[in-house]
């Protein structure tokens, strides 16, 4: 079967090479933003395909400036445009938006593989070809199916160039093809998402990590905030933003981009680990968009707890639950694995050994202990939800049990066992 993977790895211009990506990089952004004016303000009956690019080929023609963008670059534009408009209308994000200059990321696309005239140089460097930026070295940390080893099946069909916190990088679209996976014969687990427990298995062990950030950076953090709103005050309105406010920005970008790669990094390994030892992964469905928005309220109908739900906030989002689901649907898919998704309610709730639910079994945040008649089944709170999650997900799988239901009979008999 076809596989379809991205491969990012660092780019390191001249002087020259780097501000002819910016160039490209702003000249990308403004593209994007024209397409998105002309196309929001058209009649639907006028918004096609070739008008759009009749528009950027006028556009290109009357703002010489946007001529530093190759052509195929500006196409890529239009058709990234329109598929943010496909994925809004099914329903799997929100409509496409204005692209401000600093809140945004830059990005340049070089659809074409064959353009890349990548070749490796030793073991630690290649050569990619970028159009109207020239020859570019980066780092080859992973073998790329190019020269001899390319064909038909097995190759690289484009890239793009993104601008991030710590510098450029290009990010290969890698096409191989791959056998089949045979189906994953190991056991089957339930995880529970959580802020002190990351990843509660219903094998009873978990997956923690340390703070992304050490104290010191946190401390630098902290002060690094305090500096940018110092600067920011003493601005008038109406003035550019000074070279020391930019670089307090860039600054604090930097440290939080640093603590992303090392989450990114965890969870890479742990998704991993968890895919190649399970075929049945169980996670609850959670609708994590509306449990980090903010409790301010309104004026007539002010929230409480504000700054409590605010900290919640923040560790939910440090965590990246949705980022973990992605990575642990790929990674099992591509093991012969499988990663069930089951509703949220009541999995903390239920005991995961009788099935009741019974008010004052969650003693604490971290206890549960039954207190239905004749059960007594104690564990760590997560555990215990863990465990109840594979139990539905094996339902699901099955066929058995009403998972969406919300009835008022409190007892739900566990179908499948959990992980031993």
């Amino acid at each position: 079967m076809k596989q379809q993977r991205g491969h990012k790895a660092k780019v390191y211009f001249t002087p020259s090479q780097e501000q002819a990506a910016e160039d490209q990089g702003h000249a990308a952004r403004t593209m994007w933003n024209l397409v998105h004016d002309w196309w929001t303000m058209l009649p639907k009956d006028k918004r096609t395909l070739g008008a759009a690019d009749e528009a950027i080929r006028q556009g290109r023609k009357d703002l010489p400036w946007l001529g530093v963008l190759p052509a195929q670059a500006a196409q890529q534009v239009l058709k990234t445009y329109l598929r943010a408009w496909v994925n809004c209308w099914e329903g799997r994000a929100e409509a496409p938006n204005f692209k401000g200059r600093f809140r945004s990321r830059m990005a340049i696309d070089i659809p074409q593989g064959r353009d890349l005239q990548i070749v490796r140089l030793n073991r630690r460097w290649g050569r990619m070809w970028a159009p109207k930026i020239g020859f570019v070295l980066f780092r080859w940390t992973r073998d790329l199916p190019v020269g001899k080893r390319a064909d038909k099946l097995n190759k690289v069909t484009g890239a793009r160039l993104v601008r991030e916190a710590n510098g450029w990088h290009v990010v290969f679209r890698i096409q191989t093809e791959v056998p089949e996976p045979a189906e994953h014969a190991g056991p089957t687990v339930g995880i529970d998402r959580g802020i002190a427990k990351p990843l509660a298995l219903s094998d009873g062990s978990f997956r923690e990590h340390d703070p992304w950030r050490t104290p010191g950076e946190a401390e630098r953090l902290r002060r690094l905030e305090k500096a940018k709103e110092r600067k920011r005050r003493t601005r008038k309105k109406g003035e550019p933003t000074s070279n020391r406010l930019r670089r307090t920005y860039d600054q604090i970008a930097q440290l939080r981009a640093t603590a992303k790669r090392r989450a990114v990094d965890w969870q890479h390994k742990t998704t991993t680990e968890i895919a190649e030892t399970f075929s049945r992964i169980g996670v609850e469905d959670l609708a994590i968009t509306n449990m980090v928005k903010s409790a301010k309220g309104t004026v007539e109908a002010p929230g409480t707890n504000i700054r409590q739900k605010a900290g919640l906030n923040r560790a939910i989002a440090g965590e990246a639950w949705g980022r973990t689901v992605t990575m642990l649907e790929y990674k099992a898919a591509q093991r012969g694995g499988i990663v069930v998704k089951v509703p949220a309610p009541n999995t903390s709730r239920r005991c995961s050994a009788c099935g009741f639910i019974t008010p004052g079994s969650r003693e604490t945040q971290a206890r549960f202990a039954c207190k239905a008649k004749g059960c007594g089944y104690q564990a760590n709170a997560d555990t215990n939800a863990s465990r109840n999650i594979d139990h539905a997900a094996g339902s699901a799988v099955s066929g058995r049990g009403d998972l969406g239901s919300t009835r008022s009979a409190k007892r739900q008999p566990p179908t499948q066992p959990h992980a031993a």
